[in-house]
């Protein structure tokens, strides 16, 4: 009896495999878990060791190459080729002096954190508008976006992109601009996609508590799926430990110090990258002070319902 049970069973199992189907009392791999799973991993690219590199390819790759001269960060969790979390890739860009990035758009938001140059401008959807050292420069979905340096120095910056939150739910559209740049844009000393870092720093200044940390959301202007929080931690001060639902990747925008994050200390300096995977505890800490900016996925999270913090 329990023979011919069996062989039932495997006769049930091969007649539902044959229609791509699987039956959930028998899954090979679980469809539930009890708390976000360990996939990405925690980790940090060093700018110090990036810088060179670019540097290098300017030498080897020009814009008629490439329309941006960039270094992604992938995660170096198994099987990965291209984000650094999830949801949210980021990559080390350089232009050089008289060089101009080509205009496109595409559907994923976009933003960069400016390290190092003057006189480089992006055109923004016809507002162009200078970067400067620590301004934060938001490229909204399909929007024309192109950069190009003015100045005699390169220019060297980091980008953030909901790419990989576009792969998977597949609503990917990408076009280059048919005259290669935008017409006659018009110069901005200001714009709202523009947060500058002398106006980031006064607001640090007034929100900051009695050991000098502080956390504030740039804004007014915000990116649909994409948050961003620049945070300065006092000498000597730490950041609350915590983990989240929300996948996160930071930059250091000034100073130095360590990162706990799921038992791994890392440390991190001027224009360091640190992926922080969702729902690994974290905290940052800092001997002489220091400024990150926060990029992370949590609107998509609180618009669906998902986002979830606690103390670590």
């Amino acid at each position: 009896m329990a023979g011919a049970r069996e062989s039932g069973l495997e006769a049930l199992y091969r007649d539902f495999a044959g229609l791509n189907m699987e039956g959930g009392w028998h899954r090979r791999f679980p469809a539930l878990w009890p708390a976000p799973r360990r996939n990405f991993l925690p980790h940090r690219w060093r700018y110090a060791e990036v810088k060179p590199i670019l540097d290098r390819a300017g030498e080897l790759i020009d814009t008629t190459q490439a329309e941006r001269r960039n270094l992604t960060m992938f995660n170096p969790v198994e099987g990965n080729i291209y984000s650094t979390v999830r949801t949210i890739v980021a990559a080390y860009q350089m232009i050089k002096p008289g060089e101009t990035a080509r205009a496109h758009r595409h559907t994923p938001n976009a933003l960069r954190l400016i390290l190092e140059g003057r006189g480089t401008s992006t055109v923004v959807d016809g507002q162009e508008v200078e970067m400067r050292p620590g301004d934060v420069l938001l490229t909204p979905s399909w929007a024309w976006h192109s950069h190009a340096n003015h100045g005699d120095a390169e220019c060297y910056w980091m980008d953030f992109l909901d790419v990989p939150l576009v792969h998977l739910l597949e609503p990917m559209f990408y076009e280059p601009h048919p005259d290669g740049v935008e017409p006659d844009p018009r110069w901005c000393d200001a714009a709202p996609i523009a947060f500058r870092w002398e106006d980031t720093a006064a607001k640090l200044d007034a929100a900051a508590d009695a050991g000098g940390s502080a956390s504030v959301a740039l804004g007014p202007a915000e990116l649909d799926t994409i948050a961003l929080h620049m945070i300065r931690i006092g000498a000597g001060q730490a950041t609350a430990p915590v983990r989240t639902t929300a996948n996160a990747v930071f930059a250091v925008v000034r100073g130095s110090g360590t990162a706990e994050i799921d038992g791994a200390t890392l440390d991190w300096a001027f224009g360091d990258t640190i992926a922080v995977p969702a729902w690994r505890p974290h905290r940052f800490f800092s001997g002489e002070g220091a400024v990150l900016l926060r990029v992370s996925d949590e609107p998509v999270m609180r618009k669906l319902g998902w986002l979830r913090s606690e103390p670590a």
